[in-house]
C-alpha cells in the first residue's frame, strides 16, 4: 500500500518498554465517569506538567484571542516568512487540555516544519457540547486567513493539527469548511484521530483496557460531547462514514497499541480511495498520546519530525 507505512519495522514485537513501565507506574486507568470532569482535567494537567519537553529554539511565542474571542498562542520560528501556518487543535476527548498541556508539541512543529503555529483553546465538554468547540475552531481558522500576513504566514498554506479529539476537530473543520465553502485549507495533519463513534473495531476489543486510553473512558468523552442522537449522526462528527471527495491531502500518524489505531488507519485508506493524498504512519510500541513523549521515546521524536517535514514539504 503505497499510502501506508509503519515504523520502526517490522511491528508487532510488543509495547516499547519504555511505555509498559509507564502505563505499570501509573497503575490502572481510573474510570473518568465516576470522577467527573473536574477531577480529571485536574489529573490530566498534573501529569501533563511533569511531562519532559524537547528543547525547541523558536522566535517568539505570544498568547492572543480570535476575534471572536477565542484565546490562542502564536509560535513563531526563526528565519524569514512568509511561513506555512499551522492551526493546532489539542486532544482530551473534548474535555481536558488546553494551551499549556501541548505547548511543547507546538512548540516542535514550529520548529522543525518551519512554520508559524496557532494553538488553540477551544471551549470544552461537557460545558461546550457540540458544534460548540468546532465554531471555535472555525473562528480560529478565518481569524488566521485574515490575519495570514501578520503573523508572517502564507494565507495559501494553512493547515489544521490535532491529536485524538483535536484530530477529530481537524477532520470536521476540513469537512466543513469544504461543505460551506469556507476558508481554503491546505493540508490536514490528523495525529491518531477519533473518527466514529462504534468502538467496534478489532483495536477498540484489544486494547480496550490497560494501554492507556480505555474504551470505557472513550465512550464517555463522546457522551460528555454530544447533545442529541442526531448529533451522532452528523458526518462532521463522524467523518469515516462522511463523503470524502475533495478534501485536503492528509498526514494521518496512529499508534499501534491504541484503541483509535483502526478508525484512524481506515480513514486514511477511505481518503486514498476518494482520490485525496495521504500518507498514514503507524508508529510501532507507541500506545495513545504518545505525541506528547517526544523527549522519551524515539518513534514520538520521528513522529513529530515526520509531522514537521510534512508541514514545511507537504505530502510526497
Amino acid at each position: 500500500m503505497t499510502w501506508f507505512s509503519s515504523w520502526p519495522e517490522p511491528g508487532g514485537k510488543g509495547l516499547d518498554p519504555k511505555v509498559s513501565l509507564a502505563l505499570s507506574v501509573q497503575g490502572p486507568a481510573p474510570d473518568y465517569r465516576s470522577q467527573g470532569p473536574v477531577v480529571v482535567r485536574t489529573n490530566f494537567n498534573q501529569l501533563a506538567a511533569k511531562v519532559p519537553k524537547p528543547d525547541e529554539p523558536l522566535e517568539s511565542v505570544e498568547n492572543g484571542k480570535t476575534g471572536a474571542g477565542v484565546p490562542v498562542r502564536i509560535y513563531r520560528p526563526q528565519g524569514t516568512g512568509p511561513f506555512p501556518i499551522c492551526l493546532y487543535f489539542h486532544g482530551g476527548g473534548w474535555v481536558v487540555g488546553d494551551l499549556d498541556s501541548h505547548d511543547h508539541v507546538c512548540r516542535s512543529l514550529a520548529r522543525r516544519g518551519g512554520a508559524v503555529v496557532v494553538n488553540v483553546d477551544y471551549r470544552l465538554a461537557p460545558e461546550t457540547k457540540f458544534p460548540g468547540p468546532l465554531d471555535d475552531c472555525t473562528d480560529a481558522l478565518q481569524w488566521a486567513e485574515t490575519n495570514a500576513r501578520k503573523l508572517g504566514g502564507d494565507p495559501s498554506r494553512i493547515a489544521v493539527a490535532g491529536d485524538s479529539a483535536g484530530g477529530h476537530l481537524a477532520a470536521g473543520l476540513a469537512l466543513r469548511m469544504r461543505d460551506q465553502r469556507g476558508p481554503r485549507i491546505a493540508l490536514q495533519l490528523l495525529i491518531y484521530p477519533v473518527t466514529d463513534n462504534l468502538f467496534e473495531t478489532t483495536s477498540y476489543s484489544e486494547f480496550a483496557d490497560g494501554y492507556g486510553l480505555t474504551r470505557s473512558n472513550m465512550q464517555w468523552f463522546w457522551e460528555c460531547y454530544l447533545r442529541t442522537p442526531a448529533d451522532a449522526e452528523n458526518p462532521w462528527n463522524v467523518p469515516l462514514k462522511a463523503d470524502l471527495r475533495g478534501l485536503p491531502p492528509a498526514f494521518v500518524v496512529t499508534a499501534e497499541y491504541d484503541v483509535l489505531r483502526d478508525e484512524g488507519e481506515a480513514y486514511a485508506k477511505r481518503l486514498h480511495d476518494a482520490g485525496v493524498a495521504v500518507r498514514c504512519v503507524r508508529y510501532n510500541g507507541m500506545n495513545h498520546g504518545f505525541i506528547r513523549m517526544a523527549a522519551l521515546y524515539s518513534q514520538a521524536d520521528r513522529a513529530v519530525t515526520d509531522l514537521g517535514n510534512v508541514l514545511r514539504n507537504g505530502i510526497a
